[in-house]
């Protein structure tokens, strides 16, 4: 088993249970708009994209008005109107603060605008673990691997030295454009099929699989 001395976790679908609440609010910003309501599916496989991105890519047809407001419904009814529960994954958080107890450096590359992650690393009481984190106001959008080179130039950290763990196929293939290992998680958004095509070095299925796979250590109960 390969020892990373810096990981690098996508948030939403990876340690938050966010899903259901990003599909519910953008079905809703697209109503408020008057325009076709996305299927969960299609709204799956954009998250981790960054909201212009996300936009272009589920209302191609819309213009660049619609799509800023787009964006201002989907971030309102997300931030305080929509109120699908959004708790961290059972373990993650358990899981994290062993991983910052044994020395290991923790960073984020997210989907999320820097101030939208700021706003949920204090709400989980978790900003304190992260050395580093990129929102997608920071950098190009998934799946160019920009944020993860800023990441590794803020640490001066080499390639090799970390991963990215993540539960979509935008993760895996950021991290495969800069040639950094990376480990699928099968709770988020994309299967084991998908996930497989972006060559991670492993795809798991629990939090206790991760925790083992990234530590070689069983994570201990609470």
């Amino acid at each position: 088993m390969k020892e990373y001395q810096l990981i690098i976790f996508d948030w939403d679908g990876t340690l938050m249970d966010s899903v259901g609440r990003i599909v519910s609010s953008m079905q809703k910003a697209a109503q408020a708009t008057d325009l076709a309501v996305p299927s969960a599916s299609s709204v799956k496989d954009i998250i981790g994209l960054s909201l212009q991105v996300s936009m272009q890519r589920l209302f191609p047809q819309a213009s660049d008005e619609q799509h800023k407001t787009l964006i201002q419904h989907y971030s309102n009814y997300y931030k305080h109107l929509d109120d699908t529960p959004t708790p961290l994954f059972s373990g993650i958080d358990r899981m994290m603060q062993q991983l910052y107890a044994s020395g290991k450096s923790l960073a984020v590359a997210t989907g999320k605008s820097r101030n939208g992650l700021e706003r949920v690393l204090l709400e989980t009481d978790m900003a304190s673990l992260f050395c580093a984190r990129r929102g997608a106001d920071e950098a190009k959008s998934k799946p160019d691997p920009l944020m993860l080179q800023q990441i590794l130039d803020e640490l001066n950290m080499p390639t090799q030295s970390a991963v990215m763990v993540g539960d979509s196929v935008h993760d895996l293939a950021m991290a495969q454009a800069i040639g950094m290992d990376s480990i699928g998680v099968t709770w988020g958004v994309h299967d084991k099929a998908m996930l497989k095509n972006h060559q991670p070095v492993a795809i798991v299925d629990s939090v206790i699989e991760l925790h083992q796979h990234l530590t070689g250590i069983t994570l201990k109960q609470a």
